[in-house]
């Protein structure tokens, strides 16, 4: 299959508006399109297994979307860091969806991506053109644990440059072997879309997104971690699609007891772990994408 289209959509905000790419598999006319949305520090391309296989899949008769969220991957900088947060990136998706016109509408959500639709599911005035109909939320709930939001403000923003893309997969493979195993090939090509040439002009890559997103990230304490549950899970309760629930069994921001909740309340999803993954599986296994394509296509 031929490689993704890169497509822009322009963006309002307080300070005069950004532009976010996005990532389109398929063809342009197809009604029915999947938005995937990628997690906290990653970017559009992370979906290329997963689109290529629901593109395949449906006989060509869907469209996959993946939107590289503002701050990261070909989308823009925001000049406000304070705005690199759940509401500016739902407000974003209504507009890419205002241009996308679908006629039936899925989403995958990563982590962050699964806290945007969240955000865009249980909110029924929201302006979407059509509801979702499926959703799948990928190691991702109303709680988080804060051990997590811990780990993650380690890394963050921080160690931006490297020699080499090989010196950059083999860096972020040491903060990421919780996604579980994958062959050098795999990561490889994974990584390459995570880096670009170095903004200085230097020889050597640079991570693709704006270090400032760290900004609110570090900015949580504890205790608003745990006053933000209560509306998560306000979200997660309103919500009407059918729901799939996809946990790795490692899994050190979905706790068990949160997940079990999640089949339980709202949309009572329908729960699958993966063995020897944790945050977050990354749709590229076989199983995992099985496990997307049945029930987004079923």
């Amino acid at each position: 299959m031929a490689e993704p289209k890169l497509n822009y959509v322009q963006c309002p905000d307080a300070t005069g508006g950004h532009r976010m790419a996005y990532w389109q598999w398929g063809e342009a006319a197809k009604g029915h399109v999947i938005v995937c949305v990628h997690g906290l520090s990653r970017q559009g391309r992370d979906f290329d297994v997963l689109a290529r296989a629901l593109v395949e899949k449906s006989g060509g008769a869907v469209r996959v979307v993946c939107p590289d969220v503002v701050g990261r991957g070909e989308s823009d900088w925001l000049t406000d860091p304070a705005l690199y947060q759940v509401p500016t990136y739902a407000a974003d998706m209504l507009a890419l969806l205002a241009q996308l016109k679908p006629t039936t509408l899925d989403w995958v959500g990563t982590s962050m991506g699964g806290l945007i639709g969240m955000a865009l599911c249980g909110q029924p005035h929201l302006p979407l053109p059509v509801p979702v109909r499926r959703l799948v939320l990928n190691d991702v709930g109303p709680v988080i644990q804060w051990e997590s939001i811990v780990r993650i403000g380690t890394y963050l923003g921080r160690n931006m440059e490297f020699d080499s893309l090989q010196a950059a997969a083999d860096a972020m493979w040491t903060i990421s072997t919780s996604f579980g195993p994958h062959t050098p090939a795999q990561w490889l090509e994974l990584s390459c879309h995570m880096v670009k040439p170095r903004r200085d002009g230097q020889n050597g890559v640079r991570l693709h997104y704006d270090p400032a997103i760290a900004v609110g990230v570090r900015a949580v304490t504890a205790d608003t971690a745990a006053q933000g549950e209560a509306m998560l899970w306000y979200l997660f309760d309103a919500i009407t699609a059918s729901t799939l629930l996809l946990r790795g069994a490692n899994s050190d921001l979905l706790a068990p007891a949160t997940a079990l909740q999640m089949t339980q309340r709202g949309p009572k999803a329908h729960l699958i772990e993966f063995i020897g993954v944790g945050h977050a599986p990354t749709l590229i296994a076989a199983d995992q994408v099985d496990a997307v394509t049945s029930f987004l296509l079923a």
